[in-house]
């Protein structure tokens, strides 16, 4: 089984990245991979001492985990999920650079975009969705050194699932022969404690609320409060099938609707 991942930071991150765009995938999922279940602590106290930014207080670390069916017809399409990530990976584009799409010549950066456009092609496509699953958590803007670690220690978890680096070829989802059951999974670290990882999984209304809530937030200010963003899809083959019962096993956590 194939994945492919999408890792990007923003120069404004204090975290030190070696490049700004870097494409993984992996093959051969672990059938012994463990879900991660993590302690919710209320930081009350310390956020009553913490600077508010444009979304709040602190440095939130997040994850969102969906699947969702792909049917045989739409997987061949350039508008299905694939079609979408693909687009993504392939880009190698300047993650630093600001678009102009406004007349003093200020835009939101390539990070936001692409994390706005794959959180709306993922809510379009809820009609789909079969499980969920999200967690998240805080930090002080003084601990963003840990908030780094648990980015880095969400994102390493999803990718030690998978061993083989992998970019699927432009054009080759018109391969695909079968539908499959697609997992995406996002990784975020961003600025404030304002934007909503609750409940994924336990409704449709919840879930889509943490999508709308990341989509609208990483926008804010020019991008500038997304400081990492990271995405993992399988399958990435157009031939390989993943069905629910691969994704209880490989993926414990998401929880069916």
């Amino acid at each position: 089984m194939k994945t492919l991942i999408l890792a990007l930071a923003t120069s404004s991150t204090a975290f030190v990245v070696p490049t700004p765009l870097t494409l993984r995938g992996f093959s051969s999922v672990s059938r012994n991979a463990s879900s991660l279940h993590r302690l919710q602590i209320f930081k009350g106290l310390d956020k009553a001492f913490e600077e508010a930014g444009p979304l709040g207080k602190g440095i939130t670390v997040g994850k969102v985990q969906i699947a969702l069916t792909v049917s045989a017809n739409e997987r061949k399409s350039n508008d299905s999920i694939f079609g979408v990530l693909e687009k993504h990976a392939r880009n190698n584009g300047n993650n630093k650079s600001y678009d102009n799409d406004y007349e003093d010549g200020y835009g939101d950066s390539q990070l936001s975009k692409m994390c706005h456009e794959i959180c709306l092609a993922l809510l379009r496509k809820s009609d789909d969705w079969i499980s969920a699953c999200s967690d998240s958590e805080w930090f002080k803007e003084q601990d963003m050194g840990k908030a780094e670690s648990v980015y880095n220690l969400w994102a390493d978890r999803e990718a030690c699932k998978f061993e083989k680096e992998y970019i699927p070829p432009e054009g080759m989802g018109q391969a695909a022969a079968d539908g499959t059951v697609a997992v995406v999974s996002l990784v975020i670290e961003i600025q404030g404690d304002e934007t909503n990882f609750d409940r994924a999984g336990y409704s449709l209304s919840e879930t889509k609320s943490i999508l709308t809530s990341i989509a609208s937030d990483c926008r804010v200010e020019g991008g500038d409060c997304l400081n990492a963003f990271e995405v993992f899809w399988t399958p990435s083959e157009p031939t390989e099938v993943l069905t629910e019962r691969d994704t209880i096993i490989d993926f414990p956590e998401l929880i069916t609707f």
